[in-house]
C-alpha cells in the first residue's frame, strides 16, 4: 500500500501523555511530516465504539495531516475489527510493538511482541488486509542484549506480509528510555528490507537528525521527546536540511508556542492536568525555569497558569 506524501522527512513519534491533538496540530503546522496520536487499546476503540461517537474517544483535527493513529492489542480478530473502525478518520494505522511499559507487556502487547514471531505473521497478514490505508509498525531492537536482533525477524516478515513501514526505536524493552540508542541497528535494518526505513532514538536537535540519516541510511527520523516543550524543532529540523543553518528561539518565542498549543486546546477534551504537564515543558531550559514550575504546579486551572506566564519578562 502507497504511503501518503510526508510533509518533511522529520516525524512525531507517538508519546503516551504528550501527543494529544492539539499538540499533534502544533507539530504539523511547524513541519511535522507525519503525527501520530499516543497508542490506543483496540480493546477501548472496540468498547467506545458500541456506546458513542468514537471521534470523541480519539480525536483529531483536520488540519493535522497527514496523520496515523497508533494501536496496541494482542487478539488479532480484535485489533482488525479496531483498524476496521478508526480506518475513515486516518491516513495510516501504525501497530505498536515497541512500548516497553509493564502494564502493557503484561498484556504480551508492545515489544513483548518481537518474542512471538508466529503470532505477529498472521497478525500482520490479517491487518493489512482489514483496511484499505496502509499499516506501519514500530518496534524495539528486542527485548534485552542477549536478543537484541530479534526485530530483524520480525522485519523481514513485516515486509513479507505488506506491511508499509517500519520504525525502529534503536533500543532493547530493559533498556526502556535509558542508555543509548543503538543507531547501528537502524543501519542494519535499512540494509535488510526494502519497505521505509524510520530512525528513532536520541534525536535532541537537527544535527543528532542529519548524523542519523548520514550513519543510517534511514528514510525518515522520528522525533520524540525533543518536541516536548519545543514543537519547533520541526522547522528547525528542515531549514538545517535546506540551509545549514537554523534559527534558536528566544524564551519569549519558545513561550509563545505553548499558548498557541493552548489556544488550540480548547477544541479538544484535554484535561487540565495534561495542559499543565505541557506548560512544564516548555520552562525546561528558559532563564528562571525552575522557579516557573514551581508556580505551574500550584495552579488550578488556566486563568492561574496563564498569570504565571504573563509575568515573565
Amino acid at each position: 500500500m502507497t504511503l501518503p506524501k510526508f510533509k518533511s522527512k522529520f516525524l512525531l513519534a507517538p508519546m503516551s501523555g504528550i501527543t494529544d491533538p492539539a499538540f499533534r496540530l502544533l507539530c504539523s503546522e511547524l513541519g511535522a511530516g507525519l503525527t501520530i496520536t499516543e497508542l490506543t487499546s483496540v480493546h477501548a476503540i472496540v468498547y467506545k465504539e458500541k456506546i458513542g461517537n468514537i471521534k470523541e474517544f480519539v480525536e483529531f483535527s483536520d488540519k493535522e495531516s497527514p496523520r496515523s493513529i497508533q494501536l496496541f492489542g494482542n487478539d488479532i480478530d480484535i485489533i482488525c475489527k479496531a483498524a476496521k473502525i478508526v480506518e475513515p478518520y486516518f491516513d495510516m494505522i501504525d501497530f505498536n510493538m515497541g512500548c516497553p511499559a509493564d502494564h502493557i507487556t503484561a498484556q504480551e502487547a508492545g515489544a513483548a511482541l518481537l518474542q512471538k514471531p508466529s503470532h505477529v505473521k498472521e497478525l500482520f497478514k490479517k491487518l493489512v488486509k482489514s483496511v484499505n490505508i496502509p499499516v506501519t509498525v514500530k518496534v524495539r531492537a528486542g527485548i534485552n542484549n542477549d536478543s537484541c536482533y530479534l526485530f530483524k525477524n520480525i522485519a523481514k516478515i513485516a515486509e513479507e506480509s505488506g506491511i508499509s513501514m517500519i520504525t525502529l526505536h534503536a533500543r532493547t524493552l530493559k533498556q526502556g528510555y535509558s542508555g543509548r540508542a543503538n543507531w547501528v541497528w537502524i543501519k542494519e535494518l535499512k540494509e535488510l528490507i526494502s519497505i521505509p526505513v524510520v530512525g528513532n532514538g536520541d534525536i535532541n536537535n537537527p544535527e543528532d537528525a542529519k548524523k542519523m540519516f548520514s550513519e543510517t541510511n534511514c528514510d525518515y527520523v522520528m522525533i520524540g521527546r525533543a518536541a516536548q516543550g519545543n514543537p519547533y524543532i520541526f522547522k528547525q529540523c528542515i531549514d538545517y536540511f535546506e540551509y545549514g543553518t537554523y534559527r534558536k528561539l528566544r524564551d519569549k518565542e519558545r513561550l509563545s508556542y505553548f499558548f498557541k498549543y493552548l489556544d488550540y486546546a480548547k477544541d479538544f477534551n484535554i484535561s487540565y492536568a495534561r495542559i499543565k504537564d505541557h506548560a512544564i515543558d516548555y520552562t525546561k531550559g528558559i532563564i528562571g525555569g525552575a522557579e516557573l514550575r514551581r508556580k505551574i504546579i500550584m495552579t488550578k486551572n488556566i486563568n492561574e497558569l496563564i498569570n504565571v506566564f504573563d509575568k515573565v519578562n
